[in-house]
């Protein structure tokens, strides 16, 4: 059974990608398909919730089961959506070996199984997420781009999203624009009802994941927005400063880390107080 979150996610990604494909000459609905097989896929339904339950209940850390994985995928829809509609070329457009259609296969794949490593553990879990999410990115991609004529089409969407998968915790070095924004969308994820349930289970023993636990706690919204200076603006509202711990120490090095960074400017700030500018 999905979550009401989950559910309303669901359709949140459903909207903004069919507002993406409308954008797009081609108007292709791949990408929606593969959203489509992805939220309804009972292998992937079930490694998310697993991913979940070893995050919260094992290692003390805030959500990393589906309602993540699908904010994480929402947040990299909203800044190609801005990238794209400033005609901003991803790095297959420009380098002319895949199209728009196909990046956005990637980032959408590579959102939604990012943390599958999360069922094994925490260290290196990015690549853990690589090994599992494999042969289901196969399977997915055969389903819609069948035979031979579509081979290469099937390894340059595979190839991109594992680059976003092992790439977004920002440990290893990431070259497209694709598999950067997954990196910063990750890093976007860190509301106070991502480290709700945690919160509630209130441990008595202090651990690694606590940190990331209050944090999360006193930020109240992220905002993505098309921006002034750069074409993305990210705004991060908080309600403590404890929350500068999740931006400077997750967020911050996350897109400094990305090849995405020079489009990104970053604002931060307790409620009623002036925004902070980080980049």
């Amino acid at each position: 059974m999905k979550s009401p979150k989950e559910l309303s996610i669901n359709e949140k990604l459903i909207t903004i990608t069919k507002e993406i494909i409308e954008l797009t000459e081609e108007k292709d609905e791949l990408p929606l398909k593969i959203l489509e097989r992805l939220i309804d896929d009972e292998e992937i339904q079930a490694i998310q919730d697993y991913a979940n339950s070893v995050a919260i209940v094992r290692l003390g850390f805030n959500d990393h089961g589906p309602v993540h994985m699908r904010t994480v995928c929402r947040n990299a829809l909203k800044m190609i959506k801005i990238l794209h509609q400033g005609n901003i070329q991803t790095s297959l457009e420009k380098e002319q070996t895949g199209t728009f259609t196909d990046s956005l296969c990637a980032v959408i794949m590579a959102g939604f199984m990012h943390d599958f490593g999360m069922t094994i553990g925490r260290q290196d879990h990015e690549l853990y997420s690589g090994i599992i999410s494999y042969n289901i990115i196969n399977r997915i991609l055969e389903e819609f781009l069948p035979g031979a004529q579509n081979l290469k089409r099937r390894i340059v969407i595979r190839s991109l999203a594992m680059e976003g998968i092992l790439g977004h915790m920002g440990t290893r070095k990431i070259h497209s624009l694709e598999a950067g924004l997954i990196q910063i969308a990750d890093g976007c994820d860190m509301t106070k009802g991502r480290a709700r349930i945690p919160m509630e289970l209130n441990k008595n023993n202090p651990t690694v994941g606590d940190i990331h636990k209050y944090s999360a706690n006193s930020i109240e919204k992220v905002k993505i927005l098309a921006g002034t200076e750069s074409p993305i603006r990210i705004e991060v509202h908080m309600s403590a400063d404890v929350g500068f711990f999740q931006i400077e120490e997750v967020l911050l090095q996350k897109i400094n880390g990305s090849p995405a960074k020079k489009l990104i400017e970053l604002f931060a700030g307790v409620n009623g107080a002036e925004m902070k500018k980080y980049l």
